[in-house]
């Protein structure tokens, strides 16, 4: 009789309990835990020796000052509010709520998939995506991108059975979840525009634009970013102003290479499951045109709200002057696993369904065992000092900032970056100044302020004497900061500290 090697047994029965009615709910939700817990300790441990992303310790500061709008929409610093209420300001707690971003987006996919797969194929849809980059290596780092991926996902399905049904309910929850997208990131437009072009080339698109539901949908959807839109009125479209100065007015032609760049960086980002669906077809062609433009209604609708929103930017950037990357489709592939699994020529077996999630199960763990080497090659390589050496450059700031003064530190200002580091890591909770509403001079002389450059950072140092003397009498120390990790030397980096004391 055949031997069973224990991998094989366990991946057997986490099929069984998947596709088993009784308990695959439960079972789907292990696993994303699972999934989350593992991606979780993998940042940790390979990024221990970067420090967080100033990405993601912009976000902190913004999470500080609070309000409707910053250069991007305030959905993403206000969920680092909420969560940093709960949790404590870690690195492993920043990471384990970048994970929950993919982790939620996948359950949705899990639900969504249930109206357009059967058990195997649903399965196999839910790893697929976890073998692209998006939902793990990228979502680590916690940004204005990675809380789309989700909310897309959220959004799609609400707007699927919206359509659908034409129910009041979905309606409402497609409305308010579009709104949510938009508090995400402006890019969402994409997304919205997608899905009523989706709708309008659909042959029941009379039955829905008739029905209540699109006016509820676009309603609520209005209700809900009002407060948005007033403070985007009060304070002249700054966040559009900044997209414009960033990413728009450039060349035709280099918008068209940034655009053709846009869909083979995308369309790379997801070979692993494109690559896997076509040996699972071979040597069968018939699902391959049925993948990209099914012939049944239904699907033909899922399909277009699919290829619309990935599309749509690639159309419209070299007609606008805008300059896109494939990074911003992060949060389009919510219905991959329904254009790729749901042709019924496609026929997936239960082996196949094992090795897929032999597959998504090896990934994290070997990235997980993988994780040391990860960090001590980036040690070698030399991480970002703003990131790396900020938990030292907040110790060394406050160290300095007591020596000068009793008082709390409240306002950290000088390079972005570096500010967005020492808040991040003070012990203080300090507010950041960079980027941000500026407290008036009267608050600064009452509670003081630190300005950080880098020591070679001419323009920086010239700023931070100006504004030094604008607030009052000032001192500055050179600091020479290195970190290390395990055996291995980092690189030096001298910073210049100008502390103005409270008056």
């Amino acid at each position: 009789m055949a031997m069973r090697l224990p991998g094989a047994a366990f991946l057997a029965s986490l099929r069984a309990a998947l596709i088993d009615p009784a308990r695959r709910e439960r079972s789907m939700l292990l696993a994303l835990a699972a999934y989350t817990v593992l991606w979780t300790l993998y940042g940790t441990i390979a990024k221990s020796s970067q420090g967080l992303h100033p990405d993601m310790t912009e976000l902190v500061a913004w999470s500080r000052d609070l309000a409707w709008g910053f250069k991007h929409p305030p959905l993403a610093a206000a969920l680092v509010w909420l969560w940093f209420r709960v949790f404590p300001l870690a690195d492993w707690s920043y990471y384990l709520l970048a994970m929950l971003m993919p982790a939620l987006a996948l359950w949705i996919v899990w639900r969504l998939t249930a109206d357009y797969l059967d058990g195997d194929k649903r399965v196999v849809g839910v790893a697929l995506l976890t073998l692209v980059p998006f939902f793990n290596f990228h979502a680590l780092k916690y940004n204005v991108n990675t809380v789309l991926i989700p909310l897309w996902a959220a959004t799609t399905f609400a707007f699927l059975r919206s359509y659908r049904t034409r129910g009041a309910g979905w309606a409402a929850l497609a409305g308010a979840l579009a709104a949510a997208c938009m508090l995400g990131k402006y890019w969402s437009v994409f997304l919205l525009a997608g899905l009523a072009l989706a709708a309008l080339i659909d042959r029941r698109r009379g039955r829905y634009f008739r029905s209540p539901a699109p006016w509820i949908t676009v309603a609520v959807g209005f209700a809900v970013l009002a407060p948005h839109l007033v403070w985007l009125a009060h304070h002249d479209f700054a966040p559009f102003a900044y997209a414009v100065d960033i990413h728009a007015d450039k060349p035709f032609a280099a918008s068209v290479l940034r655009a053709l760049g846009y869909l083979a960086g995308s369309l790379g980002y997801v070979a692993a499951p494109l690559i896997v669906v076509l040996v699972m077809a071979w040597p069968n062609r018939a699902p391959l045109a049925d993948m990209a433009w099914p012939a049944e209604q239904e699907r033909r609708f899922a399909a277009a709200a699919f290829w619309a929103p990935l599309l749509l930017p690639a159309v419209i950037a070299p007609l606008t002057g805008v300059e896109i990357t494939s990074l911003w489709s992060m949060s389009c592939w919510t219905l991959l696993p329904v254009l790729l699994l749901s042709p019924p020529a496609l026929a997936v077996r239960e082996i196949d369904t094992r090795r897929i999630l032999g597959l998504a199960l090896a990934l994290p763990l070997i990235m997980l065992i993988a994780s040391p080497a990860v960090a001590i090659l980036v040690q070698r390589a030399g991480p970002l000092a703003s990131a790396s050496q900020a938990r030292i450059l907040a110790r060394e700031v406050e160290r300095d900032w007591h020596a000068a003064t009793p008082q709390p530190l409240r306002f950290v200002g000088g390079a972005a970056d570096l500010a967005y580091g020492v808040i991040a890591y003070a012990a203080e909770r300090p507010r950041a100044l960079p980027g941000l509403p500026q407290p008036d001079a009267a608050t600064l002389k009452r509670d003081g302020l630190v300005l950080v450059c880098f020591s070679d950072d001419a323009a920086c140092r010239r700023r931070a004497a100006a504004k030094a003397t604008r607030i009052g009498p000032s001192r500055t120390v050179i600091a020479d900061i290195t970190r290390n990790f395990l055996d291995f030397a980092g690189k030096p980096r001298r910073y210049l500290i100008v502390i103005v004391p409270p008056r």
